[in-house]
This record gives C-alpha cells, sequence and structure tokens, in this order.
C-alpha cells in the first residue's frame, strides 16, 4: 500500500491527462448512448408511421370498394327493370361506343376488386385500382347523360310505337289485378315487340320473369284452393 501512494506521489501529474481520457470516455459513451437512444426512438416512429400509412391505405380501399358499390347499384337500377330500359335503351346498345366503353370499364373494375380491403397491400395496387373505379363511375355518368339525352330518338317512328306498346304490355303484366292468363299473354307479346329491338340483359330477364312467374303462383294458389 505504501509503494503505491509512493507511486502515486511522484506521478501525481498523470491524474490530469488520465482525468481528461476518462472524460473523453464517458462523452463518448455517453453520447453514443444518446445515438441508441435516438435510433430506437426513431425506430419506434417509422413503425409507428408504418402502421398508419397501411390503415389509412386499407381505409382508402374501403372507400374505393363503396364507391364502386354505388355505381353497380345504380346500374343494377337500369339492369333490374324492364321498363327502365324501355325508357333509356341505349344502357344496353352495344353498338354504342360510350356503352361499350361503360361495360369495359366496368368489367376491369370488378375484375381488379379485392375480395377484403387488406387484400391489396401496395401502393401501386391501390393506384390501379383507384384508377380503375374513377373510369368506372366516369364511364357510366358519361354513358348514363347520354341516354337520357337520347332517349328513344335513335329508333324510327313505328319503333317507337313498338316500344311504347312494349311498355304497357309490361305493365299488365306486373299487374296484380289482371288475370294470370292476361299477364302470361302480356308479357309474351312485350318480349315479342321488344326483339331485334332491345337487347335484354340475362339478368333483365330472370329478374322480370322471376317476378310475373311469382304473381302468376298466386293467381294460381286460389284456383287451387278451390279446386
Amino acid at each position: 500500500m505504501d509503494q503505491f501512494f509512493n507511486y502515486v506521489g511522484h506521478f501525481w501529474w498523470l491524474i490530469f491527462p488520465l482525468s481528461g481520457l476518462f472524460g473523453g470516455w464517458a462523452r463518448s459513451w455517453s453520447r453514443a448512448s444518446e445515438r441508441r437512444h435516438r435510433r430506437r426512438v426513431e425506430l419506434y416512429q417509422l413503425r409507428n408511421r408504418a402502421a398508419e400509412v397501411e390503415q389509412a391505405s386499407q381505409s382508402q380501399v374501403r372507400q374505393l370498394m363503396e364507391s364502386h358499390d354505388a355505381v353497380n347499384r345504380r346500374w343494377l337500377a337500369y339492369e333490374l327493370d324492364v321498363g327502365k330500359l324501355i325508357d333509356f335503351p341505349v344502357m344496353t346498345d352495344v353498338r354504342e361506343p360510350l356503352t361499350v366503353a361503360f361495360l369495359r370499364a366496368k368489367r376491369l373494375a370488378d375484375g381488379l376488386r379485392p375480395g377484403a380491403p387488406e387484400a391489396i397491400s401496395t401502393a401501386a395496387g391501390l393506384a390501379e385500382y383507384r384508377e380503375a373505379v374513377h373510369s368506372f363511375e366516369l364511364a357510366f355518368d358519361v354513358a348514363e347523360r347520354e341516354a337520357r339525352r337520347i332517349r328513344d330518338s335513335n329508333f324510327t317512328g313505328p319503333e317507337r310505337e313498338r316500344l311504347a306498346t312494349a311498355r304497357k304490355l309490361l305493365r299488365i303484366a306486373s299487374d296484380a289485378a289482371a288475370t294470370p292468363a292476361e299477364r302470361q299473354t302480356a308479357y309474351k307479346r312485350a318480349r315479342r315487340e321488344l326483339d331485334g329491338l332491345i337487347v335484354l340483359p340475362d339478368a333483365t330477364l330472370a329478374a322480370l320473369e322471376e317476378k310475373i312467374a311469382g304473381m302468376l303462383d298466386a293467381g294460381r294458389a286460389p284456383d287451387l284452393h278451390q279446386g
């Protein structure tokens, strides 16, 4: 122990450079700790931002899906209503470029529609679906405005008379006050009047036939009960 104190006594001046050295180490260690802490904070913030971006993307996909559904509902209002298609026949006329453009845009948007919002996980996928939905909406708006503008003006006088007759016959076919025989006859005659004038989508025919069939069954029920 005496030797140690003698050593310190002779080399006391080393305390100053050593203290500076230790101080430098301490400051370096402190700065390194601060850098590690900043990196951990930055990493935490990056992870949070990534989660927020992912959540925001899913929210955007959900909104696009809702817009997609809204346009499809507008189209179904025509597709499931023969009377509306007779009033605005251009909506199913594939000879019209605007109608073709709308149907093509619909097919593309329907093909890109995800099963769930999280199914689209990339910015490129989101941008592609957004463009498809917006194009679908725009194409439908343009086709609908044109259909409402020209209505049945593309038809000749006799053809417009046939459309008017078909419209009246379909009202009879859907009239609960008419007898089953009257409704069935009116439906068949309406189909003949429309033949060659308007191409009715399969969904339109199915909805119309289901409605009329239900009314015919309802009309037969009392007769069966009486029998």
